[in-house]
């Protein structure tokens, strides 16, 4: 619910915001201007991609996805990259024409300028409330868009010192700044993209979770050791794999025991989606071997 209300929130700013940039920019002839509400257009679009994601990652596990459905918000988050990697190209596209021929650039209204300012403010304030919500629910598809909503706040920022420096005389600065727009956007597609990718790739957990759950492990009661730990990202959850290693002569009963306990301390560090264990015997500190299959 605070996922959806933070992104409903974003909608609400983006739309407003695209209008503004928009309309302001064909006004007062700034390409920065203008190159800033395309991306906040595209901000808007992200939304649409993020509400959709958060609602099909909540389905329960069905007969074909035993696992649930979280890995739409991966997929969410590597269509949000590449929609930035088209935009950001578009906006280079359109910035080098403009610097290709200088005698087109129009002189800007200051009225862009009041504009840009104004939209820096608000993206600044958008980025912290939905960074809040991201990591207060756990959700890195959130908080991926909040930190596209900060890019958005440094292009309004990047795009006042040109529209400044527009007004001051210096009109190549205004193409300049969508110039860079162009390039954060596309750099942050890129980033997005590829992490979204690396995950659908089975990616693992991070060194400080493993750590986490090692420390986790390794206090359970009656855990001689442990082996074979594997982890891989689903969405914003972990699949963890491990071989738990205890005395060999515990009961099946106690030895499930020793395995439920293990569960329930690494749910309590990491956010895990299931824990596969395997029981290996220990007789004198040495594993017992396994039998051998006919």
């Amino acid at each position: 619910m605070a996922a959806k209300r933070s992104t409903l929130v974003s909608v609400a700013v983006n739309l407003l915001l695209t209008c503004s940039q928009v309309i302001a920019g064909l006004v007062s002839g700034s390409q920065g201007l203008i190159a800033d509400g395309i991306h906040s257009l595209s901000d808007l679009l992200a939304d649409f991609v993020v509400l959709l994601a958060n609602h099909f990652s909540a389905k329960a596990p069905d007969e074909s996805h035993h696992y649930g459905h979280m890995r739409y918000e991966t997929a969410a988050s590597l269509v949000l990259g590449t929609l930035l990697l088209v935009v950001g190209a578009g906006m280079l596209w359109s910035s080098i024409d403009k610097l290709q021929h200088p005698e087109s650039i129009a002189k800007v209204h200051v009225l862009a300028l009041w504009v840009a300012l104004g939209a820096l403010v608000v993206k600044e304030g958008l980025f912290r409330y939905m960074l809040a919500v991201g990591k207060r629910v756990g959700s890195t598809m959130l908080i991926a868009n909040a930190w596209h909503a900060r890019s958005d706040a440094a292009s309004s920022l990047v795009v006042g010192v040109g529209i400044v420096g527009n007004l001051m005389g210096l009109p190549l600065l205004d193409p300049v700044a969508a110039l860079v727009v162009g390039l954060m956007v596309g750099r942050m597609g890129w980033s997005f993209a590829w992490q979204a990718l690396d995950d659908l790739m089975d990616r693992s957990a991070t060194e400080e979770q493993h750590e986490l759950i090692s420390t986790a492990l390794n206090a359970t009661p009656g855990v001689v050791g442990f082996h074979d730990l594997r982890t891989r990202k689903m969405g914003d959850r972990i699949l963890l794999d491990v071989h738990l290693e205890v005395c060999a002569t515990l009961t099946v009963l106690e030895g499930h025991d020793i395995t439920v306990e293990a569960r329930r301390r690494i749910r309590e560090v990491v956010p895990v989606l299931n824990v596969m264990t395997h029981i290996d015997p220990v007789v004198s500190g040495i594993t017992k071997p396994k039998a051998s299959r006919s």
